[in-house]
């Protein structure tokens, strides 16, 4: 009988098995996903390494840097300067070098400067120098440009415009409808300046947007196959303390609130106020052998023998309190089986009577600090 419920118990389990299996071959469907990983290596830190990749993809010569370092990397007479950051963090000799760069034959590619809302530069424009343009804050809608497949793109959407003035000359640009431009070329020199109020059309984000490597083929035009290009893409790199403020408050909030709580662990507590402590007393010894003597000389022997008959009670109390409790012959002989000496002599000692003379009371006093050493 418990053969067969067994048996049963194994056919039940391997059907439920089968039943499991069964479902999940008929539901199973396999799909198959993209996930986006996130950059990493130089992808992770440069915002122009697709540009960088395209350029090299159809055999340009490409260096990409963090600053323009033009001491340490010269630029060619045919060259093309791609710079992402702001223009206004370079100093008077980099603004100097690109124009004499521009002028002999380059070709400089830069974004609009930021401008605050009364419409002026938080800065000196660096490039008002060469480039004859005025600032307009207002944000424009995106810009409709047909590309060669007839496609429409949608360029510097919410990028700020601005206006040229009344003597300048444009060799190429794209104009918003109100009138206001997005993108203009100015001639300088032998070399060219590309202004763009928006240069995230270039980045890593946007570069694989429909229509922006056409627009970013076009961009680089002028010196295409002549010479090499440099993307500058962190003209200057910020203070710590902002960069640390910005990225770095996820791991210094949780250091300070740590340090915070081991400064209030290792704080002293504050209990009631206590008086200030005697100064140590040096010669109390002093002290007590003159007032010994200052009685002794005034003829109070009784309150020194019964001084130190109290101590060698106290001394008795702590050594042996049944002796202690103890009176007459008892105590006598106890005390005497402690210390070696002769009942007698302790029955004696410990008479509370005072000393008869000077005689007497040295004897009693040498008596009683032996019998105190031998309790």
């Amino acid at each position: 009988m418990k053969r067969g419920s067994s048996i049963l118990s194994w056919l039940l389990g391997l059907l439920f098995l089968g039943l499991v299996a069964a479902w999940f071959l008929l539901t199973y469907k396999k799909v198959e996903r993209s996930v986006e990983l996130p950059p990493i290596g130089e992808a992770s830190f440069n915002p122009l390494y697709a540009l960088k990749l395209s350029l090299r993809g159809v055999g340009q010569q490409v260096l990409s840097r963090q600053r323009l370092q033009l001491d340490a990397v010269p630029l060619g007479a045919h060259d093309t300067v791609v710079m992402l950051g702001d223009p206004r963090s370079l100093g008077q000799t980099d603004l100097e070098g690109l124009e004499r760069f521009v002028r002999g034959g380059g070709h400089l590619v830069v974004g609009l400067p930021e401008f605050s809302e009364s419409g002026q530069g938080t800065g000196a424009e660096p490039l008002s120098g060469f480039l004859p343009i005025q600032p307009v804050v207002t944000r424009s809608s995106c810009l409709l440009r047909t590309t060669a497949g007839q496609r429409e793109q949608s360029l510097f959407c919410g990028a700020p415009s601005f206006t040229l003035e009344d003597d300048a000359y444009v060799a190429a640009g794209l104009q918003h409808p109100q009138g206001h431009y997005l993108f203009a070329r100015f001639r300088l020199g032998e070399g060219s300046v590309d202004l763009l109020s928006d240069m995230g059309l270039l980045t890593n984000d946007q570069l694989a947007d429909a229509g922006n490597p056409e627009f970013a083929r076009q961009l680089l035009t002028p010196n295409w196959g002549s010479g090499r290009f440099h993307l500058v893409y962190s003209v200057d790199l910020p203070p710590l303390w902002r960069w640390l403020l910005e990225h770095g408050w996820r791991a210094l909030l949780p250091a300070f609130l740590c340090l915070l709580l081991w400064l209030w662990m290792r704080a002293q507590r504050f209990g009631p106020l206590l008086p200030a402590p005697q100064p140590p007393r040096r010669s109390l010894l002093e002290h007590l052998e003159a007032s010994g003597e200052h009685l002794l000389r005034y003829g109070q022997l009784a309150a020194l023998h019964r001084a130190l008959l109290t101590a060698v009670q106290e001394r008795l109390r702590r050594r042996d309190p049944l002796a202690a409790a103890l009176e007459g012959e008892t105590q006598a002989s106890l005390i005497a089986k402690r210390t070696g000496l002769p009942a007698s002599d302790v029955r004696s000692l410990l008479d509370t009577r005072p000393p008869s003379d000077a005689h007497d009371f040295r004897q009693r006093i040498a008596r009683l600090i032996d019998l105190r050493k031998r309790l």
